[in-house]
């Protein structure tokens, strides 16, 4: 069964359209993730999917049920972790969770079982009786998704769940919801970090200006706009031979660049003083045409293909731009 079923879905704030008629599916027991920059519309995407915003247009399903006629049976079956901890400060770590339990009517005992159980699931058992101001910015975040987990959900969704925190509290979490997914729990994800959606996502959607840009899954998608390499030319401060000092300026550079390369690439793209390479086969040669060039440049580096340069090649500009 489809989880979550979005056809033409659309959404306005006082005539500004925020979602502009998407269409997606999650699959069951997959980690979906919606990839883009702040303001692409991801998190009005999910605000709508777990009804805390209603739908301008379209049609939204959740687990089976439209989410504009069964609003609180599909809330009752979902664990969401918002962007911003709102964990209560005045109690303590399992207190938080027992009192999050009230909310779907856990018996006590029940509530506390879970509890703990998830307090060990994520390495937070030893602080149950430690109050929420005082634990680091990771265990905090930790117990935030502990504490959607409380009602056994089928669905949990994560809304940019690692801002904000170091690589190892980032890592730490990345384990607890991979071991999420093997127990068969469906995970949606919104995130702007690339590592974040590559370790995770068994597909995804890129995003811009509350569009959806293309869909699949991360190594796919990478393979399919880029390839394995990509070379990255600094056009900034070049130093350049006299016999070459007319084509200084960065439109010249990179049309000479291209001209003289481009036998060896699939594309290429320029972005300010930047150009970006996507060599057919072999990323070396490349490199080893510009080094043979009559020109220093700013920067020159060959590196893996990444979810940022397909993201820049069909935008024209970073993720985080």
């Amino acid at each position: 069964m489809d989880v979550i079923v979005a056809e033409k879905l659309t959404k306005e704030y006082n005539g500004k359209v925020a979602v502009r008629g998407i269409d997606f599916r999650v699959r069951h027991r997959e980690c979906f993730g919606f990839l883009g920059p702040n303001g692409a519309g991801k998190t009005t995407t999910v605000n709508m999917i777990y009804c805390l915003s209603p739908v301008t247009s379209g049609r939204l399903t959740v687990l089976g049920m439209d989410v504009q006629k069964k609003p609180r049976e599909i809330k009752s079956r979902l664990g969401v972790v918002p962007q911003e901890n709102n964990l209560d400060p005045d109690l303590k770590v399992l207190q938080n969770l027992l009192v999050y339990a009230n909310y779907f009517r856990i018996p006590a005992a029940t509530a506390r079982t879970r509890a703990m159980e998830l307090l060990e699931f994520f390495d937070l058992a030893d602080r149950a009786n430690d109050r929420v101001d005082r634990l680091s910015g990771g265990m905090r975040r930790r117990l935030t998704i502990a504490r959607a987990l409380i009602n056994n959900p089928d669905l949990v969704i994560l809304d940019e769940p690692t801002t904000g925190l170091d690589p190892q509290a980032r890592h730490l979490v990345w384990q607890r919801l991979r071991r999420l997914k093997e127990r068969g729990v469906t995970l949606l994800l919104t995130t702007h970090y690339l590592e974040e959606a590559s370790q995770l996502c068994d597909r995804l959607v890129i995003m811009d200006r509350g569009e959806i840009l293309e869909e699949g899954d991360p190594q796919g998608l990478v393979a399919k706009h880029i390839g394995r390499e990509v070379v990255e030319v600094g056009l900034g401060r070049m130093e350049c031979a006299e016999q070459f000092q007319p084509a200084v300026n960065c439109d010249d550079t990179a049309a000479m660049i291209v001209g003289r390369t481009n036998h060896l690439l699939r594309g290429h793209l320029a972005v300010g003083d930047s150009l970006f390479l996507f060599p057919r086969d072999n990323g070396q040669a490349v490199l080893q045409a510009l080094q043979d060039m009559p020109v220093r440049f700013s920067h020159l580096l060959l590196r893996p293909a990444t979810l940022e340069d397909v993201f820049l090649k069909l935008t024209g500009r970073g993720l985080r731009a």
